[in-house]
């Protein structure tokens, strides 16, 4: 029985939350359970030489076992490396404009993505990074790239303890539960599982050698067991956000410290106060800041010099340009080829955020839309462009899922009642194949432009219906090897995307039960 949405569709659109935690087991590519370095500072410091003895990739004896390491000879700026399998333009927020894509190491690619803070369920702003970094990551695969994609967790933080304290819990056991439905999430919006997932509370040992190394250089210094990182010390600070030292907000996540050489100057590591987790240190009991968590991380398992750095614009000050500043000081040669950023999610153009109060967490949306809805809302805006969440635009987005997947299952199931041989397609379903391929490849390689892509979906589905249910389809010599390729090279391009079930019915019926 064929499967028809009646008008109007928004209505029955809608899931329900109880549906959605005990049906979707079997989505497509979900990610099961799972738990790469290169040769340089992009001339953001001159090196120097009391920095050449403190590049060592490994931070610290007790390093784990997973890593991701490349060796090779080739290292260096990624602009002097090999050329890649197909042109692939990527705007670098450090040059301000789009880069040709070339790897330090030809055929793999080093990837860091700043993980959640976590603490709380996370929103659709999060979902949005993580679906964006998510379709680079399926297409550097694609490409045929061996991929480290390393994104971490921070489970020490402020914000966790202050959440902790409210509810009386244990902080690193609060955020380990929060971890866990950070999970759920990404396998609801299918976003394949990292090569490997830190957690800061693993990463002492490494983030205190990479601090020594900071002060051992002479750009941080300690007050009462805090230690600061010395912004004056790195007269290049700023240049990843374009922003003039004297321009910076001192605090942040923090209170402004008197103490402070500079205001601008940032904790490295800060000591222990009554009732907070803390960690035996040469500078006595405390944690980590912020910013050294990811530094040490990726320099753990990528190297101090390796491909993209990644996450959200919110992210490019302070807490990617204190990434640049820590990782140079404590290795001159230290540099990251690409940093990319996604734009924000805005309710009213206004930036979706905890802080303002003003956030759907994944959860809350997904009780209502199918999570396919909300990821093929979220690439039917270029990645770096603001996107205005509204019920209108994931009605549309479920809309047209439900015509995506009702095309392709009656595709399928005319086809397998046939024997059907795909080297012999007639000349006009070969054109469209071609001209969609090629506008996949263009639109892609054009810095990851998913609008393009799903307009251009609508002329290989349009021939599908026409061959399906016109009569002048039906007529046509080898319709059968016509449906099967326009179906393959569809689903080819959907399993880019993340955006292909595990099965058409399947996800049709969770929109119908409901």
């Amino acid at each position: 029985m064929k499967l028809r949405l009646p008008a109007p569709m928004g209505s029955l659109l809608k899931l329900c939350k109880p549906f959605f935690l005990t049906r979707f087991s079997s989505l497509p590519n979900s990610p099961a359970t799972t738990h790469l370095r290169t040769g340089h500072c992009r001339a953001l410091v001159k090196p120097k030489k009391r920095y050449g003895s403190f590049c060592s990739s490994s931070l610290s004896s007790s390093r784990p076992l997973a890593s991701c390491q490349f060796s090779s000879e080739h290292g260096g700026d990624g602009a002097d490396g090999p050329a890649p399998a197909a042109d692939l333009w990527l705007f670098n927020t450090m040059s301000r404009k789009k880069e040709a894509f070339r790897p330090k190491v030809e055929g793999k690619v080093g990837m860091y993505v700043c993980g959640v803070t976590a603490y709380d369920l996370s929103h659709i702003g999060h979902a949005r990074v993580y679906v964006t970094f998510d379709v680079l990551y399926r297409y550097l695969k694609n490409l045929e790239y061996e991929v480290c994609y390393v994104r971490n967790f921070t489970d020490v933080d402020d914000k966790i303890i202050a959440r902790a304290n409210e509810l009386g819990e244990d902080p690193i056991s609060l955020s380990k539960r929060y971890c866990e439905e950070f999970h759920v999430d990404m396998m609801h919006l299918h976003c394949l599982p990292p090569s490997v997932e830190p957690c800061v509370s693993d990463h002492m040992p490494q983030i205190i050698d990479m601090i020594k190394k900071i002060l051992d250089n002479g750009c941080a210094y300690q007050i009462d067991g805090d230690v600061y990182f010395s912004v004056d010390k790195f007269p290049e600070y700023g240049q990843l956000s374009g922003r003039k030292l004297e321009d910076n907000r001192a605090g942040e996540r923090v209170a402004v410290d008197s103490r402070k050489k500079n205001p601008a100057d940032f904790a490295l590591w800060k000591s222990a106060k009554e009732g907070e987790p803390f960690w035996v240190s040469p500078w006595g009991p405390g944690r980590p800041g912020w910013h050294i968590e990811c530094s040490a991380m990726s320099a753990t398992y990528l190297g101090y010099s390796f491909d993209i750095h990644g996450g959200g614009m919110d992210l490019v000050f302070p807490h990617h340009e204190n990434e640049i500043a820590q990782s140079c000081a404590a290795c001159g040669q230290s540099n990251i080829s690409y940093w990319i950023h996604n734009g924000f999610v805005t309710v009213d153009s206004e930036k979706m955020s905890k802080s303002l109060g003003n956030f759907f967490t994944i959860r809350q949306v997904i009780e209502l839309y199918h999570p396919l809805a909300l990821r093929l809302f979220l690439l039917g805006t270029h990645y770096r462009s603001p996107i205005n969440y509204s019920d209108v635009q994931l009605e549309s987005a479920s809309e047209r899922m439900y015509y995506i997947y009702q095309t392709l299952y009656d595709c399928e199931n005319v086809i397998s009642q046939h024997a059907v041989q795909l080297d012999n397609v007639p000349p006009d379903a070969l054109d469209c194949i071609t001209k969609f391929k090629n506008e996949f490849v263009a639109a892609m390689s054009d810095d990851l432009h998913t609008p393009v892509i799903l307009a251009a979906l609508s002329d290989p589905l349009k021939n599908i219906n026409d061959l399906l249910h016109t009569r002048k389809g039906r007529k046509q010599q080898l319709r059968m090897e016509s449906l099967a390729a326009l179906e393959k090279v569809i689903r080819k391009v959907l399993t880019v995307l993340g955006l292909l079930p595990g099965s058409y019915i399947e996800v049709l019926q969770q929109l119908k039960e409901c």
